[in-house]
């Protein structure tokens, strides 16, 4: 019975370094999905090129390392001016690693 258990137990272990694995790797969504559900797609458009008001940027097709690091300041608060203080508010929603995947996702847009 305890040898049982301790299998049981070493396979639950198991599937759960695996699952931390899985997320260590990386976002399991993609830049699409990540652009519709952390609510980006809500100011700056469907398509990352028409934005609700003329002062949010267009950001499809722009450049990555000039998206990511934007993202990454407004996260931080290292940017605070304009409209930043609206994306502070989903900013926390957003990772890391998912805010690379949005900034390649969004400059391979046309």
């Amino acid at each position: 019975m305890r040898r049982k258990r301790l299998r049981i137990a070493a396979a639950g272990l198991g599937a759960a370094l695996a699952a931390g694995m899985a997320s260590a790797q990386g976002p399991a969504l993609s830049g699409a999905d990540l652009y519709a559900q952390r609510t980006c797609v809500a100011c700056h458009g469907k398509d990352a090129r028409t934005p609700l008001l003329p002062e949010y940027p267009k950001l499809a097709g722009q450049n990555a390392p000039y998206l990511l690091q934007q993202m990454r300041d407004i996260k931080s608060g290292a940017r605070a001016n304009g409209n930043t203080p609206a994306m502070r508010g989903v900013m926390h929603l957003v990772s890391d690693e998912e805010l690379v995947v949005l900034a390649d996702w969004l400059a391979a847009l046309p």
